[in-house]
């Protein structure tokens, strides 16, 4: 606590070895950093000067890149300063800041997953009513639905944990996840059925929103001819890849908060580095490759590139 600014600050102690390793730990994390805006930024912009990719599929994983930039933008500048910072330590408000950014972010990142798998339903399962279901506007209620409904969650729990008294002032983790909640130096019955309600409405109901829609394509590909599957294995790939890896780092990192399990420090840290960095370069990489709109577009970019 700085008494003379009233500020409290946090010590972020979840780095291994840190006054060892920080150079590596900085030119990795910055390298990384600048892969993923520079990788996400790519697709977008592919998808923004591209009429043919004006469509609902490629809109929402425009917002997808968009919002892993903005996830990675939220943890990576703290953490290259705390690698070259004598003392890794942040300010409580910041803390909860990051805390708010990064949890909003993160719910939203399974809602615009939500609204995928429900574009490909559409697609697949009623092909004939696609282009008067997934109108415009439609489009942009669910983009709208997919980052506006987990910001006003995360707001109301991180403005409730802004008042708590703290009995704790080292963070055991390398950003402010929910071992903030470990520092307080109590939690109330009423406050543990709010963190599980959030965690219903922010990822377990889109998870199960799409598990329906997923059943639901499986039967009609099942009923379908080889085409059919075909289709659907190329568009639904990517999206069943991404998910499924953002869902075991999202489970592995609440699962060893939540339970406080005795996970070793270098494993903690390993999967904490895959999640800040893994997931927001997989995306671009999968949706580059795998979907052959994208990808046309982008050998034509590189190649024009080459030519240069």
């Amino acid at each position: 606590m700085d008494d003379k600014l009233n500020v409290t600050y946090l010590i972020v102690g979840g780095y291994l070895e840190v006054h060892k390793y920080r150079y590596l730990y900085f030119v990795i994390v910055l390298t990384a950093y600048i892969l993923i805006i520079t990788c996400n930024s790519i697709i977008v912009y592919l998808i923004w000067i591209h009429q043919n990719l004006h469509e609902p599929m490629y809109i929402f994983i425009a917002a997808l890149l968009i919002n892993a930039i903005l996830w990675s933008t939220a943890i990576c500048p703290k953490l290259l300063n705390d690698f070259l910072s004598e003392k890794q330590i942040i300010s409580y408000s910041a803390c909860l800041l990051q805390f708010y950014l990064i949890y909003s972010l993160g719910s939203s990142e399974f809602f615009l997953l939500a609204a995928m798998a429900y574009d490909r339903y559409v697609s697949i399962c009623k092909p004939l009513q696609y282009h008067t279901i997934m109108r415009k506007t439609k489009v942009s209620i669910l983009l709208i639905f997919a980052w506006i409904l987990p910001a006003s969650l995360i707001a109301v729990a991180t403005g409730l944990s802004s008042h708590k008294k703290l009995c704790g002032f080292v963070l055991k983790s390398v950003f402010c996840n929910n071992t903030v909640y470990k520092l307080q130096c109590g939690i109330a019955i009423a406050e543990t059925i709010r963190d599980m309600v959030g965690l219903l409405i922010n990822a377990l109901s889109p998870l199960l929103f799409i598990l329906f829609t997923y059943i639901r394509i499986l039967r009609i590909c099942y009923q379908s001819n080889k085409e059919v599957r075909r289709k659907a294995a190329q568009t639904c790939l990517p999206h069943l890849i991404v998910l499924t890896n953002f869902s075991c780092l999202c489970f592995f990192d609440v699962i060893t908060i939540q339970l406080d399990l005795d996970f070793p420090e270098i494993l903690r840290l390993i999967m904490t580095f895959l999640l800040i960095m893994f997931h927001p370069l997989l995306n671009p990489i999968i949706y580059g490759l795998k979907i052959k709109e994208i990808f046309k577009h982008l050998k034509t970019l590189f190649l024009s590139v080459k030519q240069i």
